[in-house]
C-alpha cells in the first residue's frame, strides 16, 4: 500500500511540474513561528527564529531554534517537519522556554537545553526524538547558562559546557561530569572579541558605530584533526555583517588561538543577508554544512530567518564556510557535488532584478518594485489577502526558468506564538510569453502546508518572459511578498572582467583607519550586480560580499595588522563573469 500512494504522490507532483528537488534556497522553508514575545511585535506580528543548531542523528537532521515551540526533522535537509513540544516544566513562567538552545548527542542519545541565568532549567534526552519523546537528564542544570552548548568528545568520552551572550564579558568554557553532567571544575574564559584588531567584529550594521561594545555570543565547538574549533558570533544579531568566527586549540579548554582566516561565516550582501550564531555539522558522507542566522529586523530587531551553506577544512585545516550566491539555489547533500568554489551552486541566476512588475493592488507604501529589489528588508502588499490578488514579473525576454522562491511578508499578521492550525499557503503560478495569455505551471491552489519561503525547483525548464502569482489564500495578514525570485538562464551574454578594480586602504606606516577598505571598479555595463571575494592568501579568499547596482562598496570588516588579497566578478541573469586579477591590500 504504501508504495502504491508513494507512487501517487510522485504522479501529482510531476503533473503540477515540480519533482523530487536537487537543490534548495536560502532563507529555508520551515513554518517559523511567530515572534511569542508582547513587547517585540509592538510595530507589527512577525515570523522569527534565529540562532539555529542541526545535528545528524539516527539518519535524521534534527534542528532546533529560538522560541518555536517545538523543533523539525528531516530526511533529506530540504522537507522539514516540526514536532509540537515546550520544554518547559509547569513552573516556568517565561517566554524564553528554548533561546539559543544547546543540541548535541552521546553515544545514542540527543540532548537539549535552552538559555537561562537560572539554575533550575532541565537537560532534556530522548533516543527517539522523531516524536515528542523526552525526559529529563538533569532536573536543574547548575550552570545557569546563555547560548550554551553542549559538546561531546567522542575520543576522549568527556563533555564540555561553552556558553556567554555579552559585550561586556567573554565566552566561558567548563567540563561537565560525565555521570551527573553537571559542571565539574574551574570555569574557563576561553575567548573575548577583539574589535580594537578585528574590524569584523565592530557593533553597527557597518561595523563602523562606536556608540556601543560589540556582542559576544552563540558558542559552538567543533573538533576536525584532533583540533578544537570554537566559534562565536559578532557583533549583533539585528546587522548585515553579523557573523561567525573562530578560535583553534589543542585542547578543549585552551588556550585558543584566532584563526587567520575570519570571519569563516560571513553575508553581508545579497537577498537576505548575515550568517552569525550557527552551528555546524556534518552530513550522512562526511560533507561539513553550517546553519545560521540571518537578518530582517524590520518590525523588531529580532526578526530574523535562518540560512545552510557548505562548509569545511582546507588542506591546512583552515575552518571555512561558503556564502558565495548564498541566497541562490544551492545543491542539496544527496547530490554530493562538492563545497569548494562555485561546485555547491547550482547556477541558475536571477532573471528578475529590478525588473517591471504589475500588481492587482498596492497597500500605501509598500510598492511593487519592492519585490523584484533583492531586499528582503522591503516588500510589497496588496490591499486584501483576497482571493484572485496577483503579482506579475516581466523577465524582460524569454527565459529558461529552473526554480522560483516566494517570500511571503508579514503584513497585518495576526498570529503570536505557534499556531497549531495555522492554514497553508494556497496560490497559482502562471507563465506567459506575451503577457496576455497564460498557461498554468504549478498549481498549489490546495496546499496544506504553511510555506513562508517556499522554493520551487522545476521538474522540466519553463521558457517564458512573464511569471504571474496570483493569490488563494494566506495564512494571516495581507498577500505581501518580499521577494519573487525567478531562477534559470536568459537567452542573452554574460558579463565580461570587470575592469579597474582598486582596493583603497590606508598604508601600514600611514596613520589611518586600517580595518576598513573602499573598493571602486568601472560599472560593466551588463551587470546586474558584483561578488568581491577577499581572503589573507591568494589561495584562500573564502569571505565573499554580494552587491547589486553599484561600483563602489565600503568595507569595515579587516583585521588591522595583516594584508589582504581581492578579487572580483560581475554576473546577470545569463551568468557569472571572469574574475579579476588578484589585487593586494597591504
Amino acid at each position: 500500500m504504501k508504495k502504491n500512494i508513494s507512487f501517487f504522490l510522485f504522479m501529482v507532483m510531476a503533473v503540477s511540474g515540480y519533482a523530487q528537488q536537487k537543490t534548495y534556497c536560502n532563507p529555508i522553508n520551515i513554518d517559523y513561528g511567530y515572534c511569542p514575545i508582547p513587547d517585540f511585535v509592538t510595530q507589527g506580528k512577525h515570523r522569527t527564529t534565529a540562532d539555529p543548531v542541526i545535528a545528524y542523528f539516527k539518519d535524521k537532521y534534527y534542528l532546533f531554534s529560538t522560541n518555536q515551540w517545538g523543533y523539525w526533522h528531516s530526511d533529506n535537509m530540504l522537507d522539514w517537519k516540526f514536532v509540537s513540544r515546550k520544554f518547559l516544566r509547569p513552573e516556568h513562567k517565561v517566554y524564553d522556554e528554548l533561546c539559543a538552545p544547546s543540541l548535541s548527542y552521546v553515544n545514542d542519545t540527543l540532548l537539549a537545553i535552552g538559555s537561562t541565568h537560572s539554575k533550575n532549567f532541565p537537560i532534556w534526552m530522548s533516543t527517539n526524538p522523531e516524536t515528542d519523546n523526552w525526559k529529563e537528564l538533569v532536573h536543574n542544570f547548575e550552570a545557569g547558562a546563555w547560548d550554551p552548548q553542549i559538546f561531546w568528545d567522542e575520543d576522549t568520552d568527556e563533555v564540555y559546557l561553552y556558553y556567554g551572550s555579552s559585550n561586556m564579558y567573554p565566552l566561558y568554557g567548563v567540563k561537565l561530569n560525565r555521570k551527573t553532567f553537571q559542571p565539574d571544575g574551574e570555569v574557563i574564559p576561553v575567548m573575548a572579541l577583539n574589535d580594537h584588531e578585528h574590524g569584523w567584529e565592530r557593533f553597527g550594521e557597518n561595523n563602523d558605530n562606536t556608540f556601543l561594545q560589540p556582542f559576544l555570543e552563540g558558542a559552538f565547538m567543533t573538533k576536525h584533526s584532533g583540533k578544537y574549533y570554537l566559534q562565536y558570533a559578532a557583533p549583533g544579531t539585528e546587522f548585515s555583517g553579523y557573523g561567525n568566527g573562530v578560535y583553534v586549540s589543542e585542547k578543549p579548554l585552551g588556550p585558543f588561538e584566532y584563526q587567520q582566516h575570519n570571519p569563516f561565516s560571513y553575508k553581508p550582501g545579497g537577498f537576505a543577508k548575515g550568517a552569525g550564531h550557527g552551528a555546524t555539522y556534518q552530513d550522512p558522507k562526511g560533507n561539513y554544512w553550517h546553519i545560521a542566522t540571518m537578518v530582517i529586523s524590520v518590525k523588531n530587531n529580532f526578526e530574523r530567518r535562518l540560512g545552510i551553506w557548505p562548509a569545511g577544512f582546507d588542506k591546512d585545516d583552515v575552518m571555512y564556510c561558503n556564502t558565495a550566491y548564498g541566497d541562490y539555489p544551492t545543491y542539496l547533500p544527496a547530490e554530493n557535488k562538492g563545497h569548494m568554489g562555485m561546485n555547491s551552486f547550482a547556477g541558475w541566476m536571477l532573471l528578475n532584478y529590478n525588473k517591471p512588475v504589475q500588481v492587482s493592488s498596492t497597500l500605501g507604501a509598500f510598492k511593487p518594485n519592492f519585490a523584484v529589489d533583492e531586499d528582503i528588508k522591503t516588500y510589497w502588499s496588496a490591499k486584501t489577502s483576497d482571493k484572485g490578488e496577483y503579482i506579475i514579473t516581466d523577465l524582460g525576454e524569454k527565459s529558461t526558468i529552473n526554480a522560483i522562491q516566494i517570500n511571503y511578508a508579514d503584513q497585518d499578521a495576526e498570529v503570536m506564538g505557534k499556531a497549531k492550525a495555522l492554514p497553508g499557503h494556497k496560490y497559482i503560478i502562471y507563465t506567459s510569453d506575451d503577457g496576455k495569455s497564460w498557461k498554468k505551471a504549478i498549481d498549489k491552489s490546495k496546499n496544506e502546508k504553511d510555506v513562508p519561503h517556499d522554493y520551487i525547483e522545476l521538474e522540466k525548464p519553463l521558457s517564458a518572459r512573464y511569471i504571474k502569482l496570483e493569490n488563494i489564500a494566506v495564512p494571516t495578514g495581507k498577500f505581501a511578498i518580499s521577494g519573487l525570485r525567478v531562477f534559470g538562464k536568459g537567452s542573452g551574454s554574460k558579463p565580461g572582467a570587470v575592469q579597474n578594480f582598486i582596493p583603497l586602504r590606508t598604508a601600514p606606516k600611514i596613520k589611518g583607519e586600517r580595518r576598513n577598505v573602499w573598493f571602486k571598479w568601472q560599472q560593466q555595463p551588463e551587470a546586474d550586480g558584483y561578488v568581491i571575494y577577499f581572503g589573507k592568501s591568494p589561495e584562500k579568499m573564502y569571505g565573499s560580499i554580494m552587491v547589486y547596482g553599484k561600483n563602489e562598496y565600503y568595507f569595515n570588516g579587516l583585521d588591522r595588522t595583516e594584508a589582504y588579497y581581492f578579487q572580483i566578478e560581475a554576473f546577470n541573469n545569463n551568468g557569472i563573469g571572469p574574475k579579476s586579477e588578484i589585487k593586494k591590500a597591504e
